[in-house]
């Protein structure tokens, strides 16, 4: 069943043409991720798609109800069913004083209890947690109608995705798949056009090595023999220029048929990024941080009890748990090296935060990057061009970029210093895919120490090689990576279950057992004991079942 149908569609701001889109249908069965670097539109086509815009020409038909679950702005319903509000772990009443994970959390209840044919969701994990973003991908997938969503989370596209609308210059193009098989087709689009273009290029040359052979011989053939009578020479010329007539004809022929080539583009190389680290303090200790006996405390609330951990020289750690756990905390904690935390000699940190700018507002992107820089100004141009700062963008003032850009200069600035350990907390946030990944890549590459907080899952797996959780006010430590921790969890979970149903199969044949007793009481048996047995053991049995839910 048809939803939305649009058709020559075009939204400009300013004299920028943001979206031009010639047709476009979301059908009832679609589950659709938008991506696209920051500022390409996808926020404007879900406005267009869900009527929240008009469009400049064009026109757009909804057919049917839609919710719409946006990081910006307030829920459409401030009040909710105690059921949900329960399920999402939200107030039934939405108010600003909300943290942002709750907010979120909020919007999604709002918007899938109203049991409309359509979501149109921009950025619904925003400020979630793990826990927070496995609700999302759950309750997504549960949903019966279509879904349009604008996500940065590349499970959460792979998880629910089964087309990918990819805007590019104003531009749609639609795969089929999820994410990672729009990864693979892009991937055979740049290698089909690299073999084209080299064809292209092979053939071209080619034929302009036959003009300039036959040119030659055209040259060769002005020159009469020698020892030849005037009548010979006469026959030899008229031969010659017939000759040449010929050979001329051959040289404009393949001159044409380069002209009616189809020019191939040459395809934009993706450099690779190499760290090279020979510049920066080496470090001797094993151990790089340590804590023991941490305790931390705002107000009633207990953050760390007797916690300890330690941080070893290349470990590259991620730094998970819910929100409001102590994160971001226990990080503050080692910058300002508050006892009992201590720190190896020669440590040199860099930290990055959302909420510290370490940029110079009135330099350019270049200078801000090369200030403190311990690679040359062609690895820094290298870097920058992978964040889609190109040619001559790399002189823009920081103080004229937005808040993703600015994010893309810190981690060039941070990565190029002379550090030898980065603490980034949520370094991810407010980029777009491509930059994402091009920052997964570049610490993937780093030698140094690591030790970061993120919530995308795709990213901790592929940087981390230990994982440190914050739980009941201990930090826990795994050695390995995100997905062989979380197959830990699941043995430990399915141990867990097995011994919580052996309890449940025992506790049942008690109560099996106490239920005929009262109904048929021998002289020794005391009613109200039996009875008060039996409500024991049912309460028993259904706490014990609520943990298998």
């Amino acid at each position: 069943m048809l939803l939305v149908e649009c058709r020559n569609l075009k939204k400009s701001y300013g004299d920028r043409l943001i979206l031009d889109i010639e047709n476009l249908c979301v059908y009832d069965q679609d589950r659709i991720g938008i991506v696209g670097v920051n500022g390409a539109g996808k926020t404007t086509l879900l406005n267009l798609l869900s009527q929240r815009i008009e469009p400049d020409e064009g026109w757009v038909k909804l057919y049917g109800k839609c919710s719409c679950i946006s990081q910006l702005e307030p829920p459409e319903e401030e009040a909710i069913q105690q059921e949900i509000a329960s399920k999402f772990k939200v107030p039934q009443i939405y108010h600003t004083s909300m943290s942002g994970g709750e907010k979120t959390r909020f919007k999604l209840a709002a918007g899938l209890s109203q049991n409309n044919t359509i979501i149109f969701a921009d950025e619904p994990t925003s400020n979630m947690d793990i826990e927070g973003i496995q609700l999302v991908e759950n309750s997504f997938a549960k949903f019966s109608g279509a879904l349009v969503l604008i996500s940065h989370d590349r499970d959460l596209l792979d998880s629910l995705c089964t087309k990918i609308i990819e805007i590019e210059e104003g531009k749609i193009k639609i795969y089929s798949g999820n994410y990672s098989e729009y990864i693979k087709q892009k991937t055979g689009e740049r290698e089909l056009a690299q073999f084209e273009y080299e064809q292209y290029v092979k053939e071209k040359k080619r034929l302009e090595r036959v003009i300039i052979s036959t040119r030659e011989k055209v040259k060769s053939m002005r020159k009469n023999p020698r020892r030849m009578g005037n009548s010979e020479a006469r026959l030899h010329k008229m031969g010659s220029q017939k000759a040449k007539a010929n050979l001329d004809r051959t040289v404009k022929n393949v001159e044409s048929r380069i002209q009616h080539l189809e020019v191939k583009e040459k395809p934009s190389k993706i450099e690779k990024i190499k760290l090279d680290i020979g510049d920066v303090q080496k470090l001797y200790n094993k151990v790089i941080i340590e804590g023991k006996e941490l305790n931390k405390s705002f107000g009633e609330k207990v953050i760390f009890k007797n916690a300890q951990f330690h941080l070893e020289k290349g470990v590259k750690a991620g730094l998970i748990g819910p929100n409001g756990c102590g994160k971001t905390t226990l990080l503050k904690m080692i910058l300002n090296q508050e006892p009992p935390i201590k720190i190896a000699p020669n440590v040199r940190i860099g930290y990055f935060s959302q909420e510290l700018s370490i940029l110079e507002e009135n330099m350019s992107i270049l200078d801000n990057v090369m200030a403190e820089s311990v690679y040359g100004e062609s690895f820094v141009r290298i870097l920058l061009a992978r964040l889609l700062f190109k040619g001559d963008s790399v002189y823009k003032k920081v103080r004229i970029l937005s808040g993703g850009e600015r994010v893309k200069v810190s981690f060039a600035k941070i990565i190029c210093s002379d550090f030898n350990l980065l603490i980034l907390d949520e370094p991810t946030n407010y980029l777009d895919l491509n930059s994402l990944e091009v920052v997964e890549e570049v610490l993937g590459e780093y030698e140094h120490s690591l030790l970061f907080v993120s919530h995308d899952r795709r990213f901790i797996n592929s940087v981390a090689n230990q994982i440190m959780t914050i739980e009941d006010h201990k930090i826990k430590t795994f050695k390995g990576s995100y997905e062989e921790y979380m197959a830990s969890r699941t043995k430990v979970r399915d141990r867990e279950k097995e011994q919580i149903e052996e309890e449940i199969l025992l506790l049942e044949t008690r109560l099996t057992e106490v239920i005929s007793r009262i109904s048929m009481p021998s002289k020794k048996d005391d009613p109200e004991l039996l009875e008060a047995e039996y409500r024991e053991i049912l309460g028993q049995i259904r706490r014990l079942k609520n943990l298998l839910e």
